[in-house]
């Protein structure tokens, strides 16, 4: 099975370098979701306010918060050990989603440790934008309630909705939804802006990208899910 594997993957590797429609479509997303995050800045404040007073109908509550699974990273975890039991090529599935998804969470993550940002719960809804974020390149000083941004928990959403939809392209529609909904449940906890939440998708996508057949690594994923079973 070892050298089966291997020999898929050398022919997939050397293959010839296209380029890939859907990493394309993704790193424009990107893009645009990091230009409409530098955008929402100023909206920021006001989206928070607004869901500081309550204003979010409770129905529309319950539901967001029921996506936040497809964000959390246990749940995450779970939804890809699904995938792998029901899917037929088992464990294959694992590597792809399972880098995109924490891949995103990790590199959003990351960044928290250099832009310290108050949380919507805790900021003055009636100040500033710029006096929501603390201080530049805090490193391990940052505690919880200076990491709003960006969302980690979008990046992961995000993360995992682009791989199901590499894997299983019929529900594309589906994982954005849900995605979606979880970058909403981030802001209705008031955990994260609305910019921050951008900045997560964005992330979520351009990891996304590097995860298909366009990339060295995407074509080896792409070799090990298509690896026949012995």
């Amino acid at each position: 099975m070892s050298q089966s594997l291997a020999a898929q993957a050398d022919r997939t590797l050397a293959a010839p370098r296209t380029a890939s429609p859907a990493a394309a479509r993704l790193v424009v997303l990107a893009l645009v979701l990091a230009i409409l995050a530098a955008a929402a800045l100023m909206l920021d404040m006001y989206v928070a306010q607004f869901v500081k007073l309550g204003n979010v109908p409770g129905d529309l509550k319950s539901l967001v918060r029921l996506a936040e699974a497809f964000a959390y990273g246990g749940t995450v975890g779970l939804i890809i050990l699904l995938a792998a039991v029901l899917d037929p090529r088992g464990w294959r599935v694992v590597p792809r989603l399972a880098t995109s998804a924490f891949g995103a969470g990790l590199l959003a993550d990351s960044l928290k440790l250099l832009v310290a940002r108050q949380r919507p719960s805790l900021a003055d809804s009636g100040g500033q934008v710029l006096d929501t974020f603390a201080e530049w390149l805090p490193l391990v000083h940052a505690n919880h309630r200076l990491q709003s941004f960006p969302s980690g928990h979008t990046a992961t959403a995000v993360g995992l909705a682009v791989a199901l939809s590499t894997l299983y392209p019929r529900g594309w529609w589906l994982f954005a939804a849900i995605a979606a909904l979880s970058g909403f449940q981030r802001i209705e906890s008031e955990s994260h802006f609305l910019s921050d939440v951008l900045v997560g998708a964005s992330i979520g996508c351009l990891v996304g990208a590097a995860c298909t057949t366009s990339t060295r690594f995407g074509r080896w994923l792409a070799a090990v899910e298509a690896a026949k079973k012995g």
